[in-house]
């Protein structure tokens, strides 16, 4: 295989991963940014339940206020009834009385419903507490990963700068260009190389003249595929004997 074809395809080894890792160190920040948020989102949500816990908590207050103000009326209304000289003060008295143990049944009821939401309310503050202890651990977990393997890229990404460097260096400028001006091109998604197999582009899947694929086979120059315009290479199958020292069938023609 000619020295240039070697390095081209080494070179797209090489981009191929460099687009791999920058992609990777790209998408680690915005993960850490979207488990963060869920981390806020879980938060605010436990915070509005302690607050609806606590607002539970001040109306149950309320209504055993309200209610002992009504007590205290209808023991002073009772007091004022001994005293009433008509029947008309005497019902006047026992509408009143009738009116504050309305209102005090009401306050009961309500203090029964706020009991049962705040059973509910309790255990959700409770549960949501451990859920999101957990989850600040593993989220720092997950952050300390990410700034680690942002680390590891970064420099795996500079080492495979410094070996590209070095690759097109010693390629034939009119090579480089080529495979440039083929990789960058939007329809080729960065693939300026491919193997020939079966007389055919792996890339496009384009099956090749047999005059060409012959030239190709024959590796004294570089060509390009007359369909995608990717730079081919042709690898000459490995022929394995087997225990008996008959040659194996190749893997390709």
């Amino acid at each position: 295989m000619l020295p240039d074809l070697k390095l081209v395809i080494r070179l797209q080894e090489v981009d191929h991963r460099i687009t791999d890792l920058a992609r990777e160190i790209a998408a680690l920040p915005k993960h850490v940014a979207e488990i963060e948020a869920k981390l806020v989102s879980h938060e605010r949500k436990l915070e509005a339940d302690r607050a609806a816990l606590v607002a539970n908590q001040q109306e149950r207050k309320k209504c055993d206020g309200d209610i002992q103000t009504q007590d205290q009326k209808v023991s002073k209304l009772k007091d004022q009834m001994l005293e009433a000289k008509t029947n008309e003060q005497y019902r006047a008295f026992q509408t009143e009385i009738d009116f504050c143990q309305t209102e005090i049944r009401k306050s009961e009821d309500r203090i029964l419903e706020l009991m049962g939401e705040s059973e509910s309310l309790d255990k959700n503050v409770k549960a949501a507490e451990e859920s999101l202890k957990a989850e600040k651990s593993q989220v720092e977990a997950e952050k300390r990963e990410a700034r680690e393997r942002t680390a590891t890229d970064e420099k795996s990404a500079h080492e495979l700068a410094k070996e590209r460097s070095a690759i097109v260096a010693s390629i034939t400028p009119a090579i480089y260009q080529r495979y440039e001006r083929v990789r960058k091109a939007k329809t080729r998604r960065g693939l300026a190389v491919a193997e020939a197999v079966d007389g055919r582009c792996t890339a496009c899947n384009i099956g090749m003249r047999l005059q060409f694929f012959q030239d190709l086979k024959k590796g004294d120059q570089i060509l390009a595929c007359e369909s995608c315009q990717r730079i081919l290479y042709y690898n000459p199958p490995v022929v394995a004997e087997d225990l008996a020292g008959e040659p194996a069938p190749a893997a390709r023609q």
